[in-house]
């Protein structure tokens, strides 16, 4: 700056630097200025909006808030009461670890659409019922958000497939919820599959429950905080009942899982999981069986098999649900904290540096929130939760028709078989319609 005289007028340009400093110390800049929005600059933290609230939301939140990277700064649900407890939760959170005595960070919404179209956003936790999960992830990827999905990814196999496209086409991280592949126990036991320490694989047992039944529960009335016209969604219309949708003082898991409606049994919650690590042992992260046989005279158990001639069967319950390894020279039984070998001495082996090993991650939040900021894939990316939902999908279709399923894992179609066909896909109401599904 000059004075009348046209000389450099050195107090204005100092209190101009001052000025401007003191401005630049008490402004927070908007992510999407630093770097374009779903680019995180590193050393950020990443702001989080939570799409349902419910039990599951209830442990994500801690899980994410362990990790030291992540502010909550949004959620949205249909239920007014839960969405309501959630936001208190975070903003007493906050509000302790910066002793104030009161803390309102948390917005809330009971349309996520209105949380996918804050520009402050840059990841959503999507732990909705399954049967939204399609719809919110794929409009969350147009949104330009990073996505966090629980498990099993989709209800059906074609949405799933449109929900790796969408992810695809706008560059988006998906990281889906199958933490175990973060534990180690599970990646000790595909280690030791891949690197031939049981021999060729023979055949793998998956210990999981059963497949879904059609919704059959009675009316009851709707509680007044609870928009159950939006819980449906996507869904064609259903009598509410309290097992579907819990309340705050029901201690118990929600029970839409068990009806093909809105889930796909246990077929799809724990085998979710343990077919996940199955895919994973075999190396099929991006292919899948091919003949799907359901229990007849020649097959006591619903069984898989892949082009290599490897088969899966689907093992009733007993004990703890988890995947059995049988190979020509010992055989590997993992379930959520044990490991157990034939021979023994394989639990604790260590592999190699210059043996085969998978994707490591040891926390599956901290892996996906690194994969944000670096722009990778995460141990659990969309294409792989895709194709182990396909698995469990492929079973339950196999129960529900009773005959054999020839399927293209390539072209994702079933061999000359419309029937089969059709149910890749299911009927949904028009407005939640999301082409391409």
């Amino acid at each position: 700056m000059k004075n009348e005289h046209g000389h450099e007028n050195a107090i204005s340009r100092r209190q101009f630097i001052e000025k401007a400093a003191a401005i630049s110390a008490l402004t927070i800049v908007p992510n999407f200025v630093l770097g374009c929005q779903g680019h995180k600059p590193p050393g950020k933290l990443i702001n989080l909006g939570f799409i349902g609230t419910g039990k599951q939301a209830m442990d994500l939140k801690k899980s994410f808030w362990d990790t030291g990277e992540v502010n909550i700064i949004a959620a949205a649900d249909v239920y007014g009461s839960k969405l309501k407890r959630f936001a208190e939760q975070v903003n007493q959170y906050y509000a302790d670890r910066s002793s104030q005595s009161k803390y309102e960070g948390c917005k809330t919404y009971a349309d996520f659409r209105e949380l996918l179209a804050r520009r402050d956003i840059d990841a959503v936790v999507i732990a909705a019922p399954d049967h939204w999960h399609s719809v919110i992830a794929i409009l969350a990827a147009r949104a330009g958000k990073d996505i966090y999905c629980e498990k099993p990814l989709s209800l059906t196999i074609n949405e799933g497939r449109a929900m790796v496209n969408e992810s695809r086409k706008h560059k988006r991280v998906f990281q889906t919820g199958s933490m175990q592949r973060s534990w180690p126990e599970f990646r000790q036991a595909v280690e030791l599959v891949r690197n031939g320490y049981i021999g060729d694989i023979k055949t793998v047992k998956v210990n999981v429950g059963g497949p879904p039944v059609p919704y059959n529960l009675p009316a009851e009335p709707v509680p007044s905080d609870l928009n159950w016209d939006f819980w449906l969604g996507p869904n064609l219309p259903q009598v509410y009942n309290h097992n579907l949708a819990p309340g705050l003082k029901d201690d118990f898991w929600a029970h839409w899982r068990d009806y093909k409606e809105f889930g796909g049994g246990f077929m799809t919650d724990w085998g979710a999981h343990m077919f996940d690590i199955a895919q994973w042992g075999l190396d099929m992260d991006a292919s899948g069986p091919i003949l799907i046989t359901p229990p007849d005279k020649d097959h006591p158990l619903l069984t898989y098999q892949y082009a290599n001639g490897i088969t899966m069967t689907h093992e009733p319950v007993k004990g703890d649900s988890g995947v059995h390894f049988i190979g020509s020279k010992g055989e590997i039984h993992v379930v959520r904290g044990k490991l157990e070998t034939t021979p023994e001495s394989l639990k604790d082996k260590i592999i190699g540096d210059n043996e085969k090993h998978v994707y490591k991650s040891e926390n599956h939040y901290r892996d996906f929130l690194q994969a944000i900021r670096k722009r990778t894939k995460p141990v659990a990316d969309v294409e792989i939760g895709h194709r182990t939902a396909t698995v469990c999908n492929l079973g339950n279709l196999a129960y529900e028709l009773k005959r054999p399923l020839h399927w293209d894992p390539v072209k994702e179609v079933f061999i000359n078989d419309d029937q089969a066909n059709k149910l890749k896909e299911r009927e949904m109401r028009k407005e939640w319609m999301i082409s391409p599904l």
